[in-house]
């Protein structure tokens, strides 16, 4: 059978349970399993004669068989092979006198004890590595690793020169000297699971490298899944033009299975490339890695994978940014209607603001789509910028469309960009007096100085401009249809549709209608903009607002509804460094709005120990203070309630993600649901009994309840948000909040985006050690937004001094995103700081990361754009072209806009 990467692991291994258990760690061909990278190598295992054993320590010797017996266990079940060892020769090399040890093995197959016999037979030579005991005062090993040793001499080097075999046995190694060697180098250990332990991992990895290389043996039956399996002892030399090996370091290239894994693996990178960074070959890194002669030659192997991944994946990233500019976009030179707007603004533009808006104006003019993110903290505003890229669409006869993750933030939009839009009213029939002293970003100035201008004259832009908010941006629920209906009131200029998925069917409709209609106008949505019913055959602009909680696939379906691509802007309120944006954002235009409106006071932030009773009472007393004073507080809790199962934020944001940090300090995303109910995870084999469990996540209906308990809010309203709420319940909780009806809202992270009531002033999160730091940024933004001093608690249950208590440190000690950024990317890996439909664990990267690798990075990025200038097709390079290729199909939702 001929062995290549694409072979499923199911057809070389005859044990079933051990294909499933590689399964459910991603690992279904023998290329899955070469690229199921360890995540560090075990220190090599020491040398010592059997009276130098230091029990509970592991050690390697070689000693002979004096004796094997094999026992029924009648009561267990199975058998129990046992075989005595001396260490007599060994022991001599080691100036100490012989000594002998028992070695024990259990099992319930019978054809596996057999295959162990016929190796421990008596008189055998054997090499034994493993952890020593004492049973009944003589030292024992307990399923040791063994490898056997041909009888008579070897080569005269000593080293190894393949699989011996004399009569009808195999041997692991023709000498003692090249058994010891192999079997005391260092091991690597892998992620492992309850199903599968990491030596098990590494057996199944070794045994697809032999069979690659053409020179695996099956072991009998089950035997060849349950056996220890080693990989032969390697003689010194390197791969053909695999460049110059570092000083003392070991190589291959003599051995039989480097030289036929080179065949079978052909390597990606430009040897130019290759030999300029002294990388190993693609063969020979994958041998070092998943069988190292040393920790130098795991982490130089390790080096050359990582580099080869940025390689690949910028070459793709550079590849996908000139592919889009062969598409055919509409261009929007038309900026004169943008620029009346600006100068109708009651307040002016940052340096940054007036920047990016520039640079988008001279990317929407061309032919060829814009790929550009806009990247800006809560309130530096990003909303003024997108409309004003989506003014020059539409004063350029076309369409744009603005999607929103959540209803309400769909509607805040909708309310301001209107606001804005007939404040260009005020402009062309006289200049409104209140307008210089509005704040920049604040809805509900701009609303007021919309209805300012609808006193001139326009009642039913009044009547438009007062019912889509309350406010904070929620709209009565009575009122469902009655903001789109009159949309096209609300500006003398372009219409504003509202289109969501809780409209009235008759809204709806109108709606899609207006869309279809071609002519130009402003389409504000949430996911129903990526619906098939939606048609908007003029569309020229897309804006994407918080672009991580959409999946790449959305995005796609809205750039191929037409025949011309439209351009794009994608906006994130989530700090990303730029190390990190330009490895996962690579294909797009950067711009970053750095500069904050002027009023706005720092949010100081505490860390409260939940078990810290005065702390706690002197908390919410102060938060009864704020709330006597007009304001109002939120309280965030990671789940919806305590004893319902199927509990979970159901909400289309995406909130129902959230991080969640488990007891190893590992970050995973899941289910609010399965976050609460899951403490820790099943121990794997060599886990023992676990680590202790961690009590379960605080609910909002449990928080709720605990509050309006409390002598502090005696008096006082509470109101609960979640993402399971319906659209009716979501807007008249949110009205009664700004109204200060109910001054205290307990709800999940469903308040992250969208929410702006500028009479918020405090912020307390349950379970704050539990999230990731952008998250908690991104909450904290919630409050200060009114000019107002404002606070945030982060409620903890972490240990003093530990991982989780550090990462809460790094948010009571900077308000700085980006250095929050940098951080959670360090705690986290970017696959969970992006969201999963961006980067990290569902992309093909395993080993870069983006904020370590910077420089790396740039290197790859650096070469690959030369490298492209000269080759755009990749012609040159076959091996690296098919990479590219296999990456990018296989990686949509790392390309995010490919």
């Amino acid at each position: 059978m001929s062995i290549t990467l694409n072979t499923t692991m199911s057809s070389i291994m005859t044990n079933k349970r051990r294909v499933g258990a590689l399964k459910s760690l991603g690992v279904v061909t023998v290329g899955d399993a070469l690229t199921y990278y360890p995540f560090r190598v075990a220190d090599p295992v020491p040398l010592r004669a059997l009276r130098e054993a230091r029990i509970g320590e592991r050690m390697a010797f070689s000693a002979s068989v004096r004796s094997m017996r094999v026992v029924p266990m009648n009561v267990r079940r199975g058998y129990r092979l046992e075989a005595v060892v001396d260490d007599g020769d060994f022991a001599v090399s080691r100036h100490v006198a012989g000594a002998a040890a028992r070695l024990v093995f259990f099992s319930y197959k019978k054809q596996y004890v057999d295959w162990l016999s016929m190796r421990l037979r008596s008189g055998a030579i054997v090499v034994i590595a493993g952890e020593p005991s004492e049973f009944n005062g003589q030292l024992q090993f307990t399923h040791p690793e063994i490898m056997t040793v041909a009888p008579g001499s070897g080569p005269a080097d000593g080293e190894y020169s393949g699989v011996v075999q004399m009569s009808a046995l195999k041997y692991d190694a023709d000498t003692v000297e090249a058994g010891l060697r192999r079997i005391s180098r260092p091991r690597p250990v892998y992620h492992a699971s309850s199903r599968i332990s990491s030596e098990h991992i590494h057996e199944s990895i070794v045994q697809c490298i032999e069979l690659l290389a053409g020179t695996g043996q099956d072991l009998p039956g089950d035997a060849a899944t349950e056996a220890p399996q080693t990989m032969k002892p390697m003689e010194d030399g390197g791969i053909s033009g695999a460049g110059t090996a570092p000083a003392g370091a070991e190589s291959r290239s003599g051995n039989a299975v480097a030289v036929g894994l080179a065949r079978a693996i052909p390597d990606v990178l430009p040897e130019s490339v290759r030999e300029s960074n002294h990388l190993l070959h693609r063969a020979e890194a994958f041998l070092a890695i998943h069988d190292p002669l040393s920790t130098a030659d795991f982490k130089r192997a390790i080096g050359t994978m990582r580099y080869e991944e940025a390689f690949v994946s910028q070459t793709a990233l550079l590849q996908s940014r000139s592919n889009v500019r062969k598409d055919a976009a509409l261009p929007c030179a038309g900026v004169a209607l943008r620029d009346r707007f600006i100068e109708s603004l009651p307040f002016p533009l940052t340096g940054g603001q007036r920047e990016v808006i520039d640079d988008i104006g001279v990317d929407m003019a061309r032919e060829y789509p814009m790929q550009r993110l806009l990247q800006g903290e809560v309130g530096s505003g990003k909303t003024v910028v997108a409309v004003a890229a989506m003014l020059q669409a539409a004063g350029s006869g076309h369409q744009a469309v603005l999607v929103a993750p959540t209803q309400v933030l769909a509607e805040q939009h909708h309310a301001t960009i209107s606001a804005m839009l007939c404040a260009i009213d005020s402009v062309e029939t006289g200049d409104d007096p209140s307008r210089d002293a509005l704040s920049p970003n604040d809805p509900a100035d701009l609303i007021k100085a919309a209805e300012s201008a609808a006193d001139d004259g326009d009642a039913k832009g009044r009547a438009a401009v007062k019912h889509p908010v309350k406010h904070s941006g929620a709209r009565s629920g009575k009122q469902d249809g009655a903001a789109h209906a009159q949309s096209d009131a609300n500006t003398r200029h372009v219409p504003v549709i509202l289109l969501t998925g809780g409209m009235k069917l008759a809204a709806r409709r109108r709606a899609l209608a207006l869309a279809a209609s071609g002519d130009p106008c402003i389409i504000v949505a949430t996911h129903a903009a990526f619906s098939k019913t939606f048609q908007a055959p003029n569309l020229a602009l897309v804006v994407i607002d918080e672009q991580h909680r959409f999946g790449v696939e959305q995005r796609e379906s809205l750039r191929t509804k037409n025949d011309v691509v439209p351009h794009l802007l994608v906006m994130t309120a989530t700090p990303i460094p730029r190390t990190a944006a330009m490895t996962w954002f690579g294909d797009l235009d950067i711009s970053w709005l750095t500069e904050l409106p002027g009023g706005r006071k720092p949010i100081r932030t505490f860390i409260v120990p939940e078990d810290d009773g005065r702390m706690m009472g002197s908390m919410f007393a102060h938060i009864r203070g704020r709330i006597d004073a007009g304001e109002r507080a939120y309280v965030v809790c990671p789940r919806i309630d305590a004893d319902d199962e199927s509990d979970g934020d159901d909400d289309t944001s995406g909130a129902s993600q959230i991080g969640v940090y488990d007891d190893s300090d590992t970050y995973r995303r899941e289910s609010a649901t399965a976050a609460a109910n899951t403490t820790t995870s099943a121990p794997s084999q060599e886990d023992g009994d676990g680590a202790p469990s961690r009590p379960p996540l605080h609910s909002v209906a449990e928080i709720e309840r605990r509050l309006s308990s409390l002598p502090q809010f005696r008096g006082i309203r509470f109101a609960t948000l979640t993402g399971r709420d319906d659209d009716a319940t979501k807007q008249q909780v949110m009205a009664d909040f700004a109204d200060g009806a109910t001054p205290v809202l307990v709800a999940t992270t469903v308040i992250e985006v969208g929410v702006d009531v500028p009479q918020a002033s405090c912020i307390v999160i349950f379970d704050a050690d539990r999230y990731g730091l952008s998250q908690l940024h991104q909450l904290r933004g919630r409050v200060g937004r009114g000019g107002t001093d404002s606070w945030a608690f982060l409620i903890s249950r972490a240990e003093d001094g530990g991982p989780a208590q550090q990462r809460l440190q790094v948010i009571q000690g900077t308000l700085d995103g980006a250095q929050i950024a940098q951080a959670d990317l360090e705690f986290r890996g970017a696959g969970d700081v992006l969201g999963d439909a961006q980067s990290g664990g569902k992309s093909g990267l395993k080993l870069l990361r983006v904020v370590k690798d910077a420089k790396i990075i740039a290197d790859a990025r650096e070469r690959a754009g030369r490298l492209l200038a000269d080759d755009p097709d990749l012609s040159g390079e076959v091996e690296l072209a098919g990479a590219v290729l296999d990456f990018t199909r296989g990686n949509e939702t790392f390309l995010t806009s490919s």
